[in-house]
């Protein structure tokens, strides 16, 4: 055993903290100890009803909505994004962790496999993230985002396929990102209003950043990138791009400072919002705009890093909400609600934790630079929100990467 051990010291520290998160045990299980009623609180704790969400102390002092999740899709694994299709309020594409892309239908409650990719699933590491292309009902074109090993090395792949009812076929390759690590890697990929892909990408792992790749702005790393995927193969840099031919940084980068921006949406008037996962203090949800530095590993939210050090702030954009550990663990991102069926919801930014199971709301502030905006509780479930998904009718969804189950977001 000490010679294996003395040769990876000899390779180098990065070598030893690869084998460490390659091998790191994957224990998806809900954390509940962080949100459980103290004492003094009338709520029970050796109980919790199937579909019946609790309030923390902490919650009940704040306003709350309380909605009930309805099963409507099971059968998935282990689901890392979902999409609907332009105008459907049933219909979509569902991804898993090690490497299936089906459609699924909620009125019959079925999944189809698509395609089976054959990706890395250590750590964090496997299919990821899908976009439909704006013009995806005339074409067919979609783009994932998936883990890969690249001559043996770990790498990020952003590639194009073309979907059918049946079948998706893969087009080509269009962006190749290293990574020194198999965690934060990023996930969501997504179209904007503009019709520029959006990639968003953490800072490559480990902990701390120890590349500094955040706020580095020559790598891709710690960024949320903008490419124009129609006018050349395999992409081409949007002129507006505010970084655009400056050697200093990324021609693809929009923003920089991200640790691990998991998942991201635009709201509906086109702004960017992105809940970037914490490390060990602070969660954060952002509103993201063009030439924006987030701060990431400066600080963690709105908290110098690491914590009880001085920091130099000028420059840097505050998150418009942050949450420590006492409420969660890892912020998994959702959408603004824009249907009616949950009139305290509509216009508000619904999102979750992965590790509590506690699911929020807030408001998206016309201006960012304000105060942190206030949460409304929604509750707190045993479950592993994992992504959301946001149907035509803006109705809002959210799937469980613990049981694979899909949930509607409903009145109570």
């Amino acid at each position: 055993m000490m010679l294996p051990l003395l040769t990876l010291f000899a390779i180098g520290c990065d070598a030893i903290r690869a084998v460490v998160v390659d091998n790191y045990p994957q224990s998806y299980a809900p954390d509940l100890s962080a949100t459980a009623p103290s004492p003094q609180s009338k709520t029970k704790r050796t109980t919790w009803p199937d579909g019946v969400p609790r309030f923390s102390d902490k919650d009940q002092a704040r306003q709350s909505v309380a909605v009930h999740l309805q099963a409507v899709l099971t059968g998935a694994s282990q689901p890392t994004d979902m999409v609907f299709f332009p105008n459907s309020n049933t219909e979509g594409l569902i991804l898993e962790k090690s490497g299936a892309l089906k459609r699924f239908n909620i009125d019959s409650n079925s999944l189809t496999t698509i395609v089976e990719l054959p990706v890395p699933t250590e750590s964090e590491q496997g299919l990821l993230g899908v976009a439909l292309h704006p013009s995806f009902s005339e074409t067919g074109r979609m783009f994932l985002h998936t883990s890969a090993k690249v001559d043996g090395n770990k790498t990020g792949v952003v590639s194009e396929w073309s979907y059918g009812k049946e079948t998706a076929t893969r087009s080509h390759t269009v962006m190749e990102i290293a990574q020194p690590y198999a965690n934060h890697n990023g996930g969501t990929i997504a179209f904007g209003p503009d019709g520029y892909l959006f990639i968003g990408l953490g800072d490559g792992g480990w902990r701390g950043d120890p590349h500094n790749h955040g706020q580095n702005g020559t790598t891709l790393l710690g960024s949320m990138l903008r490419i124009d995927v129609d006018s050349k193969r395999p992409y081409a840099i949007p002129p507006d791009n505010p970084w655009a031919d400056d050697p200093t940084v990324a021609d693809e980068a929009w923003a920089i400072g991200l640790r691990n921006p998991w998942k991201f949406s635009f709201d509906p008037d086109g702004r960017l919002i992105v809940a970037d996962v914490g490390q060990n203090a602070w969660e954060e949800v952002n509103v993201v705009e063009s030439k924006d530095n987030l701060g990431w590993n400066t600080r963690e939210a709105r908290h110098c890093f690491p914590p009880g050090e001085s920091c130099e702030t000028d420059g840097l954009i505050d998150p418009i909400y942050e949450y420590a550990r006492d409420e969660g663990k890892s912020i998994t991102g959702g959408y603004v609600a824009t249907s009616s069926t949950i009139p305290k919801l509509e216009g508000q930014y619904v999102f979750g934790d992965f590790v509590s199971g506690r699911l929020w709301a807030i408001p998206i502030p016309k201006d960012r630079s304000g105060p942190l905006v206030q949460a409304t509780a929604l509750g707190q479930w045993p479950f592993l929100p994992s992504t959301f998904g946001r149907a035509a009718d803006g109705t809002l969804f959210v799937a469980d990467f613990g049981t694979g189950t899909v949930y509607r977001i409903e009145p109570k």
